[in-house]
């Protein structure tokens, strides 16, 4: 197993005890004093606590924006890619559903920096799904008559709630979750001639 770097560790303590006691509650000092580190070590990772809470956010939307890429770049059809991109966006509420609870949780505390930058790579995300959306459009695989920023902003607000009523003990894994979106965004966007392709994506009744 591979020793986490001392930022790694103050970034999984910090999600731990934020989501605990909660942002404001928590001091410089007592996460330090938590993994057994020193004040000048986390200030050597970190300029603030500030910064910190910018980076349990910026380690989730770096994976998503990375992940859709890939594929975007991996498959060739409009379905096949917005498919791809569901299962990555729904998985990193698994993967990182503390880190997102607290990003949503205490977004507001951040500075002017930090959200301008965290605006940034959330737009970078949309306009990758959007792309999708327009690339279905053209190719009259996607309904035209739908507005393209209301489907990628509707898809992308379904999936984001998911931190707030998502538990890994519950009776469905986030697989089967995925399954449900995938579905109910497919029957909703592609047009009949491309629902053959589509298919293979839906569950069967």
């Amino acid at each position: 197993m591979v020793k986490k770097t001392l930022k790694q560790r103050i970034v999984d303590a910090s999600v731990e005890l934020f989501q605990q006691d909660g942002y404001h509650n928590v001091t410089v000092d007592r996460i330090v004093e938590y993994i057994g580190a020193s004040k000048g070590g986390f200030y050597h990772n970190f300029k603030s606590k500030d910064e910190l809470l910018y980076e349990i956010h910026d380690v989730f939307i770096s994976y998503v924006i990375q992940q859709s890429q890939d594929a975007y770049d991996k498959y060739d059809t409009p379905i096949t890619r917005l498919c791809a991109m569901l299962q990555t966006l729904t998985q990193v509420f698994d993967m990182y559903q503390a880190h997102i609870t607290i990003f949503y949780e205490e977004s507001r505390s951040l500075s002017d920096e930090y959200s301008d930058i965290i605006h940034k790579k959330r737009d970078h995300y949309r306009d990758i799904l959007q792309k999708v959306i327009a690339e279905g459009q053209k190719a009259k695989v996607f309904r035209t008559e739908l507005p393209c920023t209301i489907v990628t902003m509707a898809i992308v607000g379904m999936i984001n709630w998911t931190y707030k009523w998502f538990k890994q003990s519950g009776p469905l894994t986030m697989e089967q979750i995925t399954d449900v979106f995938t579905d109910m965004v497919l029957r909703a966007i592609v047009t009949e001639q491309a629902m053959e392709e589509a298919k293979q994506f839906i569950i069967k009744g």
